[in-house]
């Protein structure tokens, strides 16, 4: 992606906290065509020793799961918080809008998984993720229903073999943070998260009484 060096996080930290936080990603491989072939869908990051792996899975009728059986690398991206950026924000009046927002890419080499115990515990994984109730009623449901559930889906192992993280939250214009923190601070969900994140960059956003 188009990264501008005022905007590129090299810190593996940031992109996997994003990765953790906005884990609805879209997977993009190629099809039989030559198109890009996009399938949105949460992923699980695996963090061992800095070696980094995205779990998850699609429905068996999906064909992505074929073209990463072909052409085994793909795009993973990540979206997290955005949100309008108005020129307000600044002390003169030449400037014009723009959208801040954090992003994270990822190159992947997939490795398809067939076996019941590996789908198993990709699930385990998601269930653990976002509904760590559901997990009881999961080992309730019998083997023969989950494994009819297993057939339906294809997993998949995406370790990550390039990163890129994008935060553009205007860091290369400090005399608009106090006002930018300011907005918002006190604005919808997106918005006090990139507050929340201007404060984790340590961005000087108190150069007014914003804090």
């Amino acid at each position: 992606m188009y990264l501008p060096s005022q905007f590129s996080c090299t810190e593996t930290q940031h992109a996997c906290q994003l990765m953790r936080d906005h884990p609805f990603a879209s997977l993009i491989s190629v099809d039989d065509d030559g198109l890009p072939y996009v399938t949105p869908l949460p992923l699980h990051l695996l963090d061992s020793d800095g070696e980094l792996l995205l779990l998850g899975h699609c429905a068996k009728a999906n064909p992505h799961g074929r073209y990463l059986q072909v052409r085994p690398q793909a795009v993973v991206t990540f979206m997290g918080p955005q949100a309008y950026m108005s020129p307000n924000v600044y002390p003169d009046l030449t400037r014009v809008p723009t959208w801040n927002y954090l992003m994270v890419h990822c190159v992947v080499e997939a490795r398809l998984v067939e076996n019941f115990d590996g789908k198993d515990r990709m699930l385990k994984h998601l269930i653990h993720d976002h509904d760590p109730a559901y997990a009881e009623q999961w080992r309730g449901l019998g083997e023969e229903f989950q494994g009819k559930m297993m057939r339906g889906i294809q997993a998949f192992e995406l370790k990550v073999t390039q990163l890129q993280c994008k935060l553009k939250l205007n860091q290369h214009r400090p005399e608009s943070h106090a006002a930018l923190y300011a907005t918002y601070s006190g604005g919808n969900d997106n918005e006090r998260a990139l507050a929340a994140w201007m404060l984790r960059l340590g961005m000087n956003v108190d150069a007014q009484g914003a804090v």
